[in-house]
């Protein structure tokens, strides 16, 4: 496994594996604690792991934490995902930059993205798993949501966007989230950008392409 920076956002690591292939299928190791330690990343950091399934053209993102944000290392596990990450770190050399990745089962390739950079990505096969390990435990209520069709970002998704999440579809746009990042929490009060008008935040509604986008302060 080899470790290399991303010259676009400081501090993305891309672990690269080598599957050993033969006429069974593949072998290929996907975590290396001594290789993550050298490339600056401790490897008994990370207290939850997590898997989402998508289908063809699922869009999920971007989605950034507030205060202390949350480091997580993504893989797709099976399938093909066009990635993002956004870095959102005021005093990062890259910050406001975005980069993109391809990240296919057939590589095994993971991605470490430091705290305070947003994520998100699209699924090119169906489905589509993508598998997390993030180092604190979720807090929903720490979450911002950013368009992923914000065009300040102008991001090419390869595929027709065929459904977000209800979270997604109130999403607000880059420099909303920008301030929201870094205004004072009021404890336990409903911010624009986090969901929390539904009980399940990750319902699901059919993208509808040049359909104006809904206010989510009108939702609280």
């Amino acid at each position: 496994m080899i470790a290399g920076s991303v010259s676009r956002i400081a501090g993305v690591v891309l672990f690269t594996p080598t599957p050993h292939v033969d006429e069974r299928g593949f072998f290929s190791r996907t975590f290396d604690a001594e290789v993550a330690r050298g490339a600056g990343i401790d490897p008994g950091c990370f207290v939850q792991d997590s898997i989402s399934r998508s289908a063809l053209g699922v869009v999920r993102g971007l989605h950034v934490r507030r205060g202390r944000g949350e480091a997580k290392l993504v893989r797709c596990s099976y399938g093909a995902v066009f990635d993002v990450v956004l870095d959102l770190r005021p005093g990062s050399p890259t910050y406001l930059r975005w980069e993109s990745f391809e990240l296919a089962d057939d590589s095994q390739t993971s991605l470490f993205i430091p705290a305070g950079c947003a994520h998100g990505f699209q699924a090119r096969t169906s489905p589509a798993d993508v598998s997390y390990r993030i180092d604190r435990p979720h807090d929903p209520s720490e979450d911002v949501s950013i368009a992923f069709d914000d065009p300040d970002l102008a991001i090419p998704w390869p595929l027709p966007v065929s459904v977000i999440s209800r979270r997604d579809r109130l999403a607000v746009r880059l420099a909303e989230a920008v301030g929201l990042l870094h205004a004072p929490r009021h404890g336990g009060q409903p911010t624009p950008g986090r969901e929390t008008a539904d009980a399940d935040p990750d319902r699901s509604v059919a993208a509808a392409p040049g359909e104006p986008r809904r206010d989510p302060a009108a939702t609280s």
